[in-house]
Parts: C-alpha cells; structure tokens; sequence
C-alpha cells in the first residue's frame, strides 16, 4: 500500500499531481511479482524504427536537435535525414541478427510512415517471430498537449491503421515518438485499443494506468540505456554503455531473488546497428542470457502472463 503523506491541501495526494495511475513505492510492501518459470529477470528490447521525414510538416512538432545530425538549420537537414535512414537499410538487419542469436524476440517499434513506404522491411520484420507495435506517424511529429483532442485522436488513428494493414494484425502497444504524450494520452491509447505504453521510465515492473475505457499498463523503459539517450544525448562511451547495460541487469539480477524484476532496453538500429557499435549490444545480451532465471519475451506477453502489482 502507499504510504501515508499528510499536507495542508487536499490537492496534494501520494507520490504525484495526477491521476494517471497509483503511487506504489517497490520496497517490502509491494506484492510479489510472478514470471513464468519463476524468472527474476524479464528482458524485452524494443527496436525503434522511426521515420525521419525530408521536411516535417509547419505545423508538427519535433524534439530540439533530434539525434542524428548537426541541427535543425535549413532544410533538408540530410546529416540527420540520412543518419537516421541507415537504420532502415543497414543497421536493423544487424539489430535483428543479433537478437535472434541470444533467443531475445524483437518487440518493434514502427511508426506510419514506416509501415507504408518500407514493406520489405515490415515483412522482414514479421519473420522474426516478435511483436511489431505502434510508434506514431513520423519521429518528426511528436504527441503534445498542443493538439486538440480531436487531431490527437487521429493521430492515434493513423498510426495504428497504418500498423495493421502493413501486418494484418492491429498493434496491442505503443511507443510515442521520443515518447511524446499530452496529459490525455493514455486514455485516447486505451480506448483505441492499445493494452500497454512505453513513454514512462518510472519503475522496474509493469503497472496499470487509470483509464476510463479499456485496460492499459506502463512497461517502463529504462531510459538511461536508451542507446539515443546514453550514447548521443549525453555522448557516453560505446564500451561504457555496454558495461552500464551489464551492470544494470546484475542489480535487477540480484533484487529479483526477492520480487522479480524488468528490463526494457530500447535500441535504434541507427545508432546501435554501426559496425563499431553492434558488438557492445551482442556483448551485453550474451552476459544477460548466460543466466539462469532470465525471461527473454515481448512486451504483449509481459502485460498477458505477467502479473503487475495493484
């Protein structure tokens, strides 16, 4: 159960100021979480392919100095067009093979325009045996509170019809691009069908979300071996990232002998998928598989077999 916190104004609840799901803290008092084969550790990596657009749209929205190139300056910004495409055509191929090597089924991520211009790729992608889920319309054009809810709602519509005619299956997760989200975001993925979100990077277990229609869970990420994050936000060592990789999986290793544990690990084929890169992820995931007691497994099957803490 929560713990008490006692203030002044009743605005002020536990743990946060918004309602989107309840405030558990991961100590003793958390119930006891149950992988199958009596895991410590599940392991899913997310793949993030996202298109990058040779002009996004006046009126979308985009992160400040998207990574990949050398700056939003005048278009087409081709460092960051390019840069990102290598991912598409070279680096998620290796991605994939490295995966597929450790037994880690890939959970995908594709956004719209991916879906609808790279069919090779999507078929390539339903070859190998994991879960392809929503990622929005373009990396270019992110969720924010300055849509209306109208043009959220469709935004959600286009990318998740896009999915399903490229796959003939209508995706149950969703990856916002660089995890953009309005305050209502979880409830428009909820009643559009999507069961589980990973835009938060608040826990080392899945956990419901409170939603008026449907049933959707965070399956958080761990946002500091986000390979954008470690390896191009803050230019972190290739040989670092892989030992902190390492290092993280033997802490949640350790505590996962008492309540198990997860570990999302998201990767960008045009990032990770560099020759010179490519053998720190297949070094990592080779120290991760090596022990026993790790669940190597997609997101749907975390939010269908696992059973999350209320």
């Amino acid at each position: 159960m929560p713990a008490d916190r006692t203030y002044a104004f009743p605005e002020f609840r536990r743990g946060m100021d918004h309602d989107h799901y309840e405030w558990s803290p991961l100590n003793a008092s958390r119930p006891k979480l149950e992988w199958p084969g009596n895991a410590r550790v599940a392991l899913c990596v997310i793949v993030s392919l996202g298109h990058a657009e040779w002009k996004r749209p006046d009126d979308s929205f985009q992160v400040a100095n998207l990574a990949g190139g050398y700056g939003s300056g005048p278009f087409p910004d081709l460092t960051a067009w390019s840069h990102r495409e290598y991912g598409h055509r070279v680096g998620i191929f290796r991605v994939l093979d490295v995966l597929e090597k450790h037994g880690v089924p890939p959970t995908i991520a594709i956004d719209a325009m991916t879906a609808q211009h790279y069919p090779f790729l999507v078929r390539h992608c339903l070859e190998r045996n994991g879960e392809i889920i929503a990622h929005g319309i373009s990396v270019n054009r992110m969720i924010t509170s300055r849509m209306s809810e109208a043009e959220e709602r469709e935004y959600i519509r286009t990318s998740l019809d896009a999915v399903a005619n490229a796959t003939g299956k209508a995706p149950v997760g969703w990856l916002g691009p660089e995890s953009g989200e309005s305050a209502r975001t979880p409830q428009l993925l909820a009643r559009a069908g999507i069961r589980y979100v990973c835009d938060w990077a608040n826990d080392e277990q899945p956990y419901r979300m409170n939603v008026p229609q449907g049933e959707l869970h965070a399956l958080p990420v761990s946002l500091p071996l986000d390979d954008v994050n470690a390896l191009w936000d803050r230019r972190m060592d290739v040989d670092r990232y892989g030992q902190m990789i390492r290092e993280t999986f033997d802490a949640l290793y350790s505590d996962g002998a008492e309540n198990p544990r997860l570990l999302v690990l998201t990767v960008h084929p045009f990032l990770i998928g560099q020759p010179f890169r490519i053998g720190c992820l297949d070094a990592a995931l080779e120290h991760i598989v090596k022990h026993d007691s790790v669940w190597c497994t997609t997101g749907s099957q975390i939010i269908d077999r696992g059973q999350t803490p209320t």
